[in-house]
């Protein structure tokens, strides 16, 4: 499983016109899942997410997380984190996890952030086009991926 994580001023999401999603100081996480995830990595990376110290304090420093500055996290299920490029010119996302094997470990992600602390936990729409705006700030931007944890 692979999380990008993008430390945001706000973060959106809109379906067909709708907002349906929204953060301010937080986290936009891009999530992808393979065929080999389960609910172990779900856990894991949203336990990672909440208490990640990305987060300015008082003296500057990147110290706080997510949950200590009482920020929020909009979830986005991203299968093409998974895209493999290394041959031709159009990506393979064969790695990709199926719908239904990917779409409840993103719920579960998000479930779990909130039983992590994190207060305001925001989502997309599964398989939907998505429009997502980031205002990354710093820029700072993390990759976590379960392979290498």
């Amino acid at each position: 499983m692979r999380v990008i994580l993008q430390r945001v001023t706000h973060g959106s999401v809109t379906v067909n016109g709708k907002r349906v999603g929204e953060v301010e100081q937080g986290f936009v996480a891009l999530v992808g899942v393979t065929h080999l995830d389960t609910p172990a990595e779900a856990t894991l990376l949203a336990s990672k997410t909440a208490h990640l110290r990305v987060f300015e304090d008082d003296d500057g420093k990147m110290n706080r997380s997510v949950l200590q500055i009482g920020g929020g996290v909009l979830v986005i299920s991203q299968f093409t984190l998974y895209a493999d490029s290394r041959k031709g010119r159009r990506p393979s996302f064969t790695e990709a996890a199926r719908p239904e094997q990917a779409e409840p470990l993103v719920d579960l992600y998000a479930a779990r952030l909130r039983v992590e602390g994190v207060t305001r936990v925001e989502q997309g729409i599964f398989g939907a086009n998505m429009l997502v705006e980031i205002a990354n700030d710093g820029p700072v931007t993390i990759l976590l991926d379960t392979a290498e944890l």
